[in-house]
């Protein structure tokens, strides 16, 4: 208990102590704030001082103005009619030099805008104020910007954190290709307006609803009358001049001469009328079009305003307003060309680029729009090729391969044909494309199927649902099947001789353990099995070979050189085409005489007359049976006899009339 009553007391003393200090550092904080405070005062107190100075001298400056010029006044009072402009912009609209200064003012407020904006005489302030951005997508808020409005292009600023009244130039925008929108208010987002100008959208927040208004109206108000100069000085331009009186000239004969002249009517230049609304307002509802990605409607105004100037003399006014339209007909170019670019989303098929496509070809760049959608299809083609799951059965991955690129090969051959039919001169483009589609799928084909050393059979049957595939686009007039087999070729040619070479040292393997016996099946299911095996592969007449209790009087070695042999040749039938024919004829020449040649050669060297009459048996099994039934099916597959064949059956016939030979074929 003493001890608890020990502890409680040193807790009490320690509280007591940290409440102390607490208190003497509220008290010193507490004098310092109100330090500051009178600081502040004092600060304020003298600025306002200063300003009350400066505001008494303008009024002096404004006052000996108006006594040295009473017409400056004037001016000045009727400036200040208008309730929209601030004071700056008023003082600035009486006199040129009060336009000079406030221009020069403001470059030297804005670090960074001297080089970009020039003083020049017709260039003035017309309204600034303090704006907050948002982004356009989140409408999260970027920055605190400070906006100034001349008679011809809009500043933005950004306010220098450690400097007050000091900014840093951000971006200039003439005001010819900018739009102005109003931001319906939906709070907490409100006060808000949007300036449109290619390649991009600003959004601002003004400060309460009624400096929204005034901006949007100044902003109205300032193109309008940039426009109406620009229209003025085009108007004047367009006026005809006076032609310069010629010389006097104390020639008899020059009067008979211009008295010849004047009798023939001389064909004034036709004037432009580039008067009318809708031409003045062009440049900028190209630009809101451009802006508002509304490509239809900007097509649209360029072709009536070819329309409209097609039958008119290039005179000075039009070609200035055709060098005006060139720089929107670019930026809407740049556009399309931006939404047909592999960088956007490939999203929504070949249908979702008929929009650029269609605008691109109607401004006269087919060629272009041609080259950006077959490179958009390209990339399609290959993202989706490479978003393929790798699938563990070959021949699964396969089907799910052609599927996406024969599927989205179709699908763009219809959209060319639909977007380019009356340009022929793109197809050939079309078909070079399709051409390194097709290298593409190849290369994914064959890198699942041959890199990966698949049997003869998996093989044959992915080649064979490719070629099924390929026959689809023949739905449109398109046949491929002769590049995909230019592609294959030497795959293919790798796979049959590698598979022939397994075969031949399968069988060689065999003939070195041959041992001239009856093979005994044990069973009559394998029995049958074996002859259902023999008669799939073409030979009908296997019974005459088999006898009694399961015994069959065929070597093993003979038997299975049949199946291995049969099958093979069926595989590669699935594969063939004819550039592959020699290949797949010397592949099973080049069987047959291992075979053969075995055969041949234990014949003659074989002294047991009862062995020597069953290897007879087994050669005659082998040349009238099996290589008939071999010649038969190749020429059925192929479609046309192989003379290779014959000839070595032949040969084979001939050197069984002396079996006592101890030549050889080899």
């Amino acid at each position: 208990r003493q001890r608890i009553q020990a502890l409680s007391e040193e807790t009490a003393q320690s509280l007591k102590r940290n409440v102390y200090q607490n208190y003497r550092q509220f008290i010193e904080t507490a004098r310092e704030i109100s330090y500051l405070e009178s600081e502040m005062y004092q600060l304020s107190h003298i600025l306002t001082e200063q300003k009350g100075i400066m505001e008494a001298v303008t009024q002096a400056l404004l006052l000996q103005a108006d006594r040295d010029d009473p017409a400056l006044g004037a001016r000045r009072a009727a400036a200040a009619a208008d309730p929209f402009l601030p004071l700056s912009a008023k003082d600035a609209a009486a006199s040129e030099e009060g336009r000079q200064r406030t221009l020069t003012t403001l470059l030297e407020k804005v670090e960074g805008c001297r080089d970009l904006l020039p003083e020049s005489p017709g260039k003035y302030l017309v309204y600034n104020g303090d704006l907050v951005e948002y982004d356009a997508d989140h409408m999260a808020q970027i920055q605190r910007v400070h906006a100034f409005l001349m008679n011809d292009c809009l500043l933005v600023a950004t306010a220098l954190p450690n400097r007050r009244g000091a900014y840093r130039y951000d971006a200039l925008y003439p005001l010819d290709g900018l739009a102005v929108v109003n931001v319906k208010d939906n709070p907490p987002m409100k006060d808000m307006f949007k300036l449109l100008m290619f390649p991009e959208s600003r959004i601002f927040q003004a400060e309460n609803a009624k400096i929204k208004k005034e901006w949007l109206e100044v902003l109205e108000e300032t193109k309008r009358n940039r426009a109406l100069s620009e229209k003025r000085r085009l108007e004047q331009e367009a006026l005809p001049r006076p032609a310069p009186a010629p010389p006097e000239s104390t020639n008899p004969f020059d009067e008979e001469e211009e008295e010849e002249e004047e009798e023939e009517p001389s064909a004034e230049e036709e004037v432009v009328d580039l008067s009318l609304e809708w031409i003045q307002e062009l440049p900028e509802d190209l630009d809101v079009c451009i802006a508002q990605r509304d490509f239809e409607g900007a097509v649209d105004l360029l072709d009536k305003l070819n329309e409209y100037l097609a039958d008119k003399p290039a005179s000075q006014p039009v070609k200035e307003l055709r060098a005006k339209v060139d720089e929107r007909v670019r930026q809407l170019t740049d556009v399309l060309v931006f939404e047909l670019s592999p960088d956007r989303s490939l999203r929504g098929g070949p249908r979702a680029t008929r929009r650029a496509v269609s605008q691109l070809i109607r401004l006269g760049q087919s060629t272009k729009a041609c080259e950006l959608f077959l490179k958009n299809r390209a990339a399609a083609v290959q993202t989706a090729i490479r978003q393929l799951r790798i699938e563990g059965a070959t021949l699964l991955y396969i089907h799910k391969l052609c599927h996406v690129f024969f599927t989205s090969l179709l699908e763009t051959a219809r959209e060319f044909e639909t977007d380019f039919a009356g340009n022929n001169g793109c197809y050939s483009a079309f078909v070079v494309w399709a051409r390194s589609s097709m290298r593409m799928f190849v290369d994914a084909f064959s890198k699942q199927v041959f890199d990966s050393k698949e049997s003869l059979s998996t093989a044959a049957e992915c080649v064979k649902v490719a070629k099924e595939h390929c026959k689809q686009l023949s739905e449109i007039g398109l046949d491929l099947t002769f590049i995909i087999h230019a592609l294959l070729v030497k795959d293919i040619k790798g796979a049959l001789q590698s598979y022939k070479d397994i075969i031949i040292e399968a069988t060689k393997h065999r003939n070195s353990e041959e041992m001239w016996r009856k093979m005994n099946l044990m069973t009559p299911e394998a029995l049958g099995k074996l002859r259902e095996e023999m008669r799939s592969c073409g030979v009908g007449n296997f019974d005459q070979y088999t006898g009694d209790d399961c015994w069959v009087n065929l070597s093993y070695t003979v038997v299975a050189f049949t199946k291995q042999t049969m099958a093979f040749l069926e595989e590669a039938l699935k594969l063939y085409f004819p550039e592959l024919h020699m290949v797949l004829l010397e592949s099973l020449v080049e069987i047959i005489l291992v075979a053969v040649q075995h055969v041949d050669y234990s014949l003659r060297c074989e002294q047991d007359p009862e062995k020597k009459a069953f290897i007879r048996q087994n050669a005659s099994f082998l040349y009238e049976t099996v290589l008939p039934v071999v010649e038969k099916r190749f020429e059925e597959g192929v479609g046309k006899p192989a003379k290779q064949l014959q000839d070595l059956r032949n040969a084979s016939r001939l050197m069984r009339v002396n079996p006592e030979s101890t030549t050889s074929v080899v």
